[in-house]
């Protein structure tokens, strides 16, 4: 999620099938353009540098990405926007087979219209409700898959079905024995919803770590953090220094952070799953 902006009556829009409007615009900080949903910019895509990712939490996702052995991926992506990451790993790791699900077709038509896909990019788009379109996925991904991200929000939210448990480990059955599951949560001051997001998805998956900036990970301001997750030992061990360089400073949790960081915090079931806090709006106010 990004800062609001107002509407441009001359930027490409479209009314989505669930409420409110998409639009692309060219990017007023940088080289590229942004997906906005309802006035706050969702995407950043540089068609001329698919590499470029311009979102904190983006470059997070891209830095554990890089960490995953070299070579092609096969990849699931749950939330498209403008396929921002899909396009990362199509362009750091050629040969990639990555299969997307997006539940509103109006935005995938947008998209495709106005930050069309590299010519040759084995990348499949389906359409529907992100855990549906995990039930339907081919067998042949169970299993198999390198990596699977999830990153669905419904305007400024992630939608109860896909914070339990349950969900969890649906996407668990779909990664290899050293796949890794990246998850954007996004939270606030206190870091509840967050807490009990690393409390599930540590109940499904043996080694998980959080990516975030240290302000955001210690609960004092709304931001985005992202659950790294592996049925094996997660591939960080240059992540810290990365991460601590910049161009983006952020902190990794892991073990006994990750163990404080979720004490006492319920796991999520389906029973009682909800969505994320709405942020305030005055967060996205430029």
């Amino acid at each position: 999620m990004g800062r609001s902006r107002a509407k441009d009556d001359e930027n490409p829009r479209v009314r989505l099938d669930h409420g409110g409007v998409a639009e692309i615009a060219a990017s007023e900080f940088t080289s590229g353009h942004e997906l906005i949903v309802d006035g706050t910019p969702q995407s950043h895509v540089d068609l001329d540098d698919p590499t470029h990712l311009h979102f904190e939490y983006i470059v997070r996702m891209g830095a554990v990405i890089d960490q995953l052995p070299s070579g092609p991926l096969t990849a699931v992506h749950l939330g498209a926007g403008a396929l921002t990451i899909p396009r990362y790993v199509d362009a750091t790791r050629p040969g990639s087979r990555q299969q997307v699900i997006e539940l509103e077709a109006p935005l995938v038509q947008l998209v495709r219209e106005q930050l069309p896909l590299p010519k040759g990019a084995s990348i499949r788009v389906r359409i529907g409700d992100a855990r549906e379109g995990v039930g339907r996925l081919p067998a042949a991904l169970h299993g198999a898959c390198d990596l699977v991200v999830s990153d669905v929000f419904s305007g400024a939210q992630t939608p109860a079905h896909l914070t339990s448990v349950e969900f969890y480990r649906e996407l668990s059955s779909l990664l290899a024995p050293t796949g890794v599951l990246l998850v954007n949560v996004a939270d606030g001051p206190g870091l509840a919803f967050a807490r009990r997001q690393v409390a599930t998805v540590q109940a499904v998956f043996e080694d998980v770590a959080v990516l975030a900036d240290t302000q955001v990970l210690k609960g004092r301001r709304f931001g985005n953090l992202v659950i790294a997750a592996s049925a094996s030992p997660l591939p960080t061990d240059w992540l810290p220094r990365m991460l601590a360089a910049g161009p983006h400073p952020a902190k990794i949790a892991q073990g006994a952070e990750v163990a404080a960081f979720t004490q006492n915090a319920r796991v999520v079931t389906d029973a009682d799953a909800v969505a994320s806090p709405r942020p305030d709006a005055s967060l996205f106010l430029r």
